[in-house]
């Protein structure tokens, strides 16, 4: 009775770490090409399964990366609805995640977007950092999750994206394809066929093995005081300071 009873918390134990680890890379396929996203489900497992949700029910498929930061990140969550007054809304959202800020925003790297000053608010917002953000957003709203990274080539795709020209107005910051600032002159409506589109996410592989040899950068600025990094600033102020006296003494 004992090995059947060892033997059935073992079995219960694997299905339980399968379930977990399952979906560990997923294929991005955009209109302006397919890139591969290795999440992070081993360390990151709530932010890993908040994701998954989404990416299985469908609601990331016929979404848009709705924001564009040229050479900070690029940003999706949000579809396209035709009505250029008010261009975007919200896929349905789930209820918030809890913060999981154990890897640093390098470049590549996927995270969730949050409200601001609230760190256990991400939901179904999720972004590429294009260049290496760690300095800010490790630390700031006490660091902002990294579940995943873009793999082999596909930074290349993300790079084009960051190339794109940025509409503002009611489209905020979405960055367009086939359409630039003189069309925006002549007033040329954006169409669908502008929009950088998600046409789908779909998991390609669920081994829990796949992030073994990643070696992501951990994240040593989470939980920190934003405010230390204005003791940057002390020198500068003493210098300021010192002048101050200087220039009453020769006044006087």
């Amino acid at each position: 009775m004992l090995k059947k009873s060892v033997l059935a918390t073992t079995f219960a134990a694997a299905l339980a770490v399968s379930h977990n680890a399952a979906a560990t890379i997923v294929l991005v396929e955009t209109n302006m090409g397919d890139f591969e996203i290795n999440l992070f489900d081993q360390t990151t497992p709530k932010t890993v399964a908040n994701f998954l949700t989404y990416v299985k029910d469908g609601s990331y498929n016929n979404s848009a990366f709705q924001r564009l930061v040229k050479d900070f990140i690029i940003q999706s969550g949000k579809r396209y609805t035709g009505n250029n007054t008010a261009p975007f809304i919200d896929i349905p959202q789930r209820a918030p995640v809890e913060n999981e800020p154990k890897w640093s925003n390098v470049r590549g790297t996927v995270a969730m977007a949050k409200r601001p000053n609230l760190p256990h608010s991400g939901t179904n917002q999720w972004f590429v950092n294009i260049k290496d953000n760690s300095s800010n957003l490790d630390r700031q709203n006490d660091g902002f999750t990294v579940f995943g990274v873009v793999t082999g080539t596909g930074m290349s795709i993300v790079d084009s994206m960051n190339s794109l020209y940025v509409l503002g107005g009611a489209f905020i910051e979405a960055p367009v394809r086939n359409y630039t600032a003189a069309d925006l002159a002549n007033k040329v409506p954006v169409t669908a066929a502008n929009i950088v589109t998600i046409e789908r996410i779909t998991v390609i592989n669920d081994s829990p093995t796949t992030a073994a040899n990643l070696n992501p950068v951990p994240n040593t600025l989470a939980g920190k005081d934003e405010g230390s990094s204005s003791g940057s600033s002390a020198p500068t102020l003493l210098m300021v300071l010192a002048g101050l006296a200087f220039w009453r003494r020769r006044k006087v």
